[in-house]
């Protein structure tokens, strides 16, 4: 475990529920995902790392946090005024510095028992003479539309079968960021054809949406062979454009997920 890990580790325990009668999760902000949007102490603007936001979902009595390195995640529940937050379990990715410190600092707020207060989708968190608003997700950064965006393969998702037989072995399933320099890419028109590049050849086919799926008819490839990343990031993708995929939005973030197990993750701008 890094350093700033295990300080992580030691500083949330002060987050643990301290009595007082406990709200339903039921409600906004449960429920919600809540991205920052200005953070100040002792009255004056505070400065998150380049390219982060503070990220708050409320889901079952679960806070998942996100401050720009690991998913930060406990039990948690409003008290009155106050947002009390339990014993918060950590993934495990070596954050260098800024990220790791923003992370601490993150925990130990929210483990002090902020003071919360909502109106309409704006959710503020008080303590220690710091404060945190945040917008609801949906206002703050909403999901993109299918059609017209063009998405960007960044992650393939490959099933514990599909990791086997490439591996030659038996194992769980993975998820795979395709390698720097291939670039895969889908469009959706709104006559419904789809096209781009599986990371080596031009492609496209047809598509038709039926509620949480898509369905996809004679996509085809033009015929040049490569034998490097990009063909093995092509062959994900073809595979997965291949009948019907379950597919979701959320934001920015393109999910298609085929029965098999295998899938992509593409985003958009």
């Amino acid at each position: 475990m890094t350093r700033f890990g295990l300080v992580l580790m030691l500083l949330v325990l002060a987050g643990c529920a301290r009595g007082g009668a406990a709200s339903p999760a039921a409600g906004p902000p449960w429920g919600h995902t809540y991205l920052s949007t200005a953070v100040t102490e002792q009255g004056k603007p505070r400065q998150l790392a380049a390219g982060t936001r503070i990220e708050l979902r409320f889901a079952g009595g679960r806070l998942v946090v996100r401050a720009g390195c690991n998913t930060m995640q406990a039990q948690a529940q409003l008290e009155g005024d106050w947002l009390v937050v339990g014993e918060m379990s950590v993934t495990a990715m070596a954050c260098l510095s800024p990220l790791g410190e923003q992370d601490v600092w993150v925990a130990t707020f929210l483990g002090g028992r902020p003071v919360w207060r909502l109106t309409g989708d704006e959710l503020v968190l008080d303590g220690a003479g710091i404060s945190i608003t945040l917008l609801d997700r949906e206002i703050a950064d909403p999901d993109r539309l299918l059609v017209g965006a063009e998405w960007t393969v960044d992650t393939l998702i490959l099933s514990a079968s599909y990791v086997s037989v490439s591996a030659g072995a038996s194992g769980a399933g993975a998820a795979a960021s395709v390698p720097a320099g291939v670039r895969a890419h889908l469009t959706f028109t709104a006559g419904g054809e789809v096209t781009g590049s599986g990371g080596c050849n031009s492609l496209g086919g047809t598509y038709a949406v039926d509620g949480a799926k898509l369905s996809f008819t004679a996509v085809g490839s033009t015929l040049m062979a490569c034998t490097d990343e990009r063909g093995t990031v092509e062959a994900v993708v073809l595979g997965v454009l291949r009948g019907t995929v379950m597919y979701a939005i959320d934001a920015n973030h393109l999910t298609l997920t085929a029965a098999d197990g295998n899938g992509l993750r593409l985003t958009t701008p």
